[in-house]
């Protein structure tokens, strides 16, 4: 106890880091500069830290009690990026969480790479890589860069960061123009997923958990049309998990889960209007050597939203998006297969430093009610059909 509390000190001290620091600097990138035999190299930092807070009405969501009010929605982070040459690019992050169960304020190194970009048409990294999922999942972490707190969950669910922001590996990469046909961005990444089985393990569990993936690829292909501000985009990412569950006094035993999943984008930004649309389907299959305790699995989620954003003033941007998500397309009926999500946010520019978010959720239906890291999970069957959700949030970045 007396660990989280000092993790929560810290985190607040950070917040007011974050945010005095963005008083005194004129731009929002810190420059630095290292010397060195072969000259000076510039250092960009960047850093953040927001402190959410959560009420639902009638349902738990996200953070354990947050009908009561929850605090539990915090982040912050800092990132450097350096140019080694003309053709090679560094940089890194540290990031820290708390979201109901998990995080627990935990720093980490959340991404890290090297670039070595030969051509406009032909690049590559490696290290540990946001993946290019939708068109929206590489800014899971920059509050600032998006309109609403929540991106919408049914396609980017905050619950499974851990397993979807980013993998550790390689990355080819690439940009192609043309005059009458627009423009193709290109990504193909492979490699693994390292999990923190201990953050992953719900409190006080009478189990262990270890996971290993064996691989992750994918690719993720945008055209820019030649319509101004109108782009398309497909994502397909294919993955496998096994997890060994080891249970006190008891055999482990293992589950074998692969998932392959696609993603449709759409986005038209005219002025200060932006309009986007995503559908995706998700097809698991899952076997263990235990199927009493874990049955087996083969089934295909589905996945969508529309969002729309307007700048009305330099300080003042409000959103609204539709989600919908159907954990297995043959079973639609009941509160606990389907959740429909309508979402408004109003966004507050106070300073270009600091800004402050205001969000409500209606809900239909209990879908994304399950948090898998929760030792107390819901009955998603005998929940609230209706209800609500509140979202404050405020964030200080340079």
């Amino acid at each position: 106890m007396m660990r989280l509390r000092a993790k929560r000190i810290i985190t607040w001290l950070a917040s007011c880091a974050a945010f005095a620091l963005s008083a005194f600097f004129p731009t929002k990138a810190v420059a630095a500069t290292v010397g060195g035999d072969a000259g000076p190299t510039s250092v960009e930092v960047h850093g953040f830290a927001s402190q959410g807070f959560i009420l639902t009405l009638k349902n738990d969501y996200l953070a354990e009690r947050s009908t009561r009010g929850s605090f539990e929605y915090s982040e912050f982070g800092i990132n450097f990026t350096t140019h080694l040459t003309d053709t090679v690019r560094t940089g890194a992050q540290l990031f820290a969480q708390d979201l109901g169960p998990s995080g627990n304020y935990d720093v980490k190194l959340d991404w890290f790479y090297i670039d070595y970009r030969w051509k406009d048409w032909l690049g590559i990294r490696a290290g540990r890589l946001k993946i290019p999922y939708g068109l929206y999942n590489e800014i899971q972490d920059v509050d600032a860069a998006r309109v609403p707190v929540l991106l919408p969950q049914s396609v980017y669910p905050l619950q499974g960061r851990e397993t979807l922001f980013a993998q550790t590996g390689g990355e080819l990469y690439g940009f192609i123009r043309s005059d009458s046909l627009g423009a193709l961005d290109y990504r193909l990444f492979g490699g693994t997923i390292f999990l923190d089985s201990r953050s992953l393990t719900p409190r006080g569990a009478g189990f262990e958990l270890d996971f290993h993936v064996p691989y992750v690829v994918g690719g993720r292909l945008l055209w820019e049309t030649p319509l101004e501000g109108f782009r398309l985009g497909g994502t397909i990412e294919d993955v496998r998990l096994d997890t060994t569950v080891l249970i006190p006094g008891m055999a482990s035993f293992k589950i074998k889960n692969h998932s392959l999943g696609w993603v449709g984008s759409a986005e038209l930004s005219r002025g200060d209007l932006v309009l986007t649309a995503e559908y995706a389907r998700w097809h698991s299959t899952q076997s263990s050597d235990a199927p009493a305790l874990s049955p087996p699995l083969d089934r295909t989620s589905e996945r969508a939203y529309i969002m729309a954003s307007y700048r009305l003033t330099p300080w003042f941007q409000p959103g609204a998006y539709y989600s919908v998500l159907f954990p297995n397309v043959d079973n639609r009926k009941g509160r606990e297969n389907r959740q429909h999500d309508v979402a408004a946010t109003l966004r507050f520019d106070i300073n270009p430093y600091w800004l402050v978010k205001v969000e409500g959720h209606y809900m239909a239906g209990t879908a994304g009610l399950l948090n898998p890291i929760s030792i107390n999970p819901p009955d998603i069957t005998k929940a609230d059909k209706y209800w609500g959700a509140f979202f404050l949030k405020t964030t200080a970045h340079f």
